[in-house]
């Protein structure tokens, strides 16, 4: 598969990365020139010039790109990328960040295919979105990251919080959610955890056991 990537920072480049190498073919555009002429020493096909210029992704190659993310740290600069990735058929992938409002997801979630927020997602999360993937298939991410589907029990200490608000034991991430007998989906921060909530958890492998033991409310083993 094709894809372009707007912005090289920290999510951009370890999305680039990974979907390199899963044999993808990847495309960069950053305008700035450091993160640039970084992307291009990483082996990847780099233009120079802003994500809201329709010229340079063509250049970049959306015409026959399956997927765009807008992966900078501006949220106007994502969502016009996406704009025009969409009128070429592309699959839309918008980061924004966790600390807007309820309502501005909303807006931005009804013309894209996907938004995600790094605080919760990181690379692993934007890949699989930019892919298209189902969030109810769980698998190893790589060799260091698996998935782990939790349901959360009556009593649990997490139900009532906030997705942004869960601290889960080492670098535990929720990846995705969803109420009982609906099917997962990524939540937006605000998104509150009831019991019966199914919740899909990204982790070290060894760390699974002490995740489900904190939805429980118990010390792992």
């Amino acid at each position: 598969m094709k894809f372009v990537i707007v912005g090289y920072g920290r999510v951009g480049s370890r999305t680039a990365r990974i979907l390199q190498s899963e044999g993808h073919e990847v495309s960069i555009v950053e305008n700035d020139v450091e993160k640039a002429d970084r992307a291009r020493d990483a082996g990847f096909t780099t233009f120079d010039g802003d994500g809201t210029d329709e010229s340079i992704l063509k250049d970049a190659g959306i015409e026959s790109a399956d997927a765009i993310g807008g992966l900078t740290g501006d949220l106007n600069t994502n969502f016009t990328a996406c704009m025009i990735g969409k009128e070429f058929g592309c699959r839309t992938v918008l980061r924004i960040d966790a600390d807007y409002r309820e309502e501005i997801y909303e807006k931005y979630a009804a013309d894209v295919d996907e938004i995600i927020y790094p605080e919760r997602l990181g690379a692993a999360g934007a890949k699989t979105a930019l892919l298209g993937g189902d969030f109810n298939v769980f698998a190893d991410l790589t060799e260091k990251l698996s998935i782990a589907s939790v349901r959360v029990p009556e009593g649990s200490p997490v139900v009532g919080k906030r997705v942004v608000e869960l601290e889960l034991p080492g670098d535990a991430r929720v990846y995705a959610h969803g109420r009982a007998r609906e099917s997962m989906t990524i939540p937006l921060p605000q998104t509150e955890i009831e019991a019966g909530d199914n919740v899909a958890v990204m982790a070290a492998p060894d760390g699974l056991d002490a995740v489900r033991a904190a939805f429980r409310g118990e010390a792992s083993a």
